[in-house]
């Protein structure tokens, strides 16, 4: 637990001294809100999505703000372990699994951080400033910063350079940002669209924070992921995102403790 502590403290630590990265980090999805949701929302009437296109496209904003630091945490692995610096770490008399672990708590707590400071725009969607609506959003995007940082560590330790890492996601993020309902409803979709969008872990990342926005205020409901053609419950949806990322994770510290 103490292994785990310091690389928390030490990634919490690295966001709080990159003051302008942090910064610019936040930059492109508030951009995403305002500039993309105030020019469609005059496009897209409301009663298409039963409510207006910022406040529709703010879970989608969210889920953005948490994936990139997410992802970066596979990156830095990768550097780390071409600049030395990970084969010190591992001179920790702490077993792999458990630097691995730390590794990953540290990046879905830095994501989750970076996630919750954009929640002080709910307002400026029409979305209340309610305590248990907050709560419930920064539940779902810790949740979904696991995932998607156990899924980057999964991919990382299975790769030698950074700039394969990067290529790879640069191919698939987008597609899987746009299968996600983050812009654009899932029914809207053909029908292959919205198969892949049932097993994509932005979409059920999405589709929880929607979800659990209309728990509190119910105008605000849409429809999103279907399973066989039947919404799954919040917390089933919620079960199979946590089920994904402990088993990447599982898988990861399994190669990861295999001596190079």
């Amino acid at each position: 637990m103490r292994a785990v502590h310091a690389l928390v403290h030490r990634d919490l630590l690295r966001l709080s001294s990159q003051h302008v990265h942090t910064a610019l980090m936040l930059v492109q999805p508030v951009l995403y809100l305002f500039a993309l949701g105030g020019g469609l929302a005059a496009l897209i009437p409301e009663s298409t999505l039963g409510v207006g296109y910022q406040a529709y496209l703010f879970p989608g904003i969210l889920m953005m703000t948490v994936q990139t630091p997410a992802l970066t945490v596979g990156i830095r692995l990768i550097t780390d372990r071409q600049s030395g610096y990970l084969r010190e770490l591992l001179m920790a008399p702490v077993g792999r699994s458990t630097l691995l672990l730390g590794v990953c708590a540290g990046g879905t707590a830095v994501a989750a951080v970076q996630g919750a400071v954009l929640l002080a725009l709910a307002g400026t969607v029409g979305l209340p400033y309610d305590p248990v609506l907050l709560a419930l959003l920064l539940a779902c995007m810790v949740l979904a910063s696991f995932t998607i940082t156990a899924l980057s560590l999964a991919l990382a330790v299975t790769l030698a350079r950074p700039e394969v890492f990067g290529m790879l996601l640069g191919l698939v993020m987008m597609p899987l940002l746009f299968l996600s309902g983050a812009f654009f409803p899932l029914h809207a979709l053909p029908g292959w669209a919205r198969a892949l969008a049932s097993v994509n872990p932005l979409a059920h990342g999405v589709d929880l924070l929607r979800r659990s926005i209309a728990l509190r205020v119910p105008e605000h409901a849409a429809a999103g992921i279907e399973w066989f053609g039947r919404q799954p419950s919040l917390l089933l949806e919620a079960a199979a995102l946590l089920t994904v990322g402990a088993a990447a994770l599982v898988w990861a510290a399994h190669r990861f403790g295999r001596p190079e």
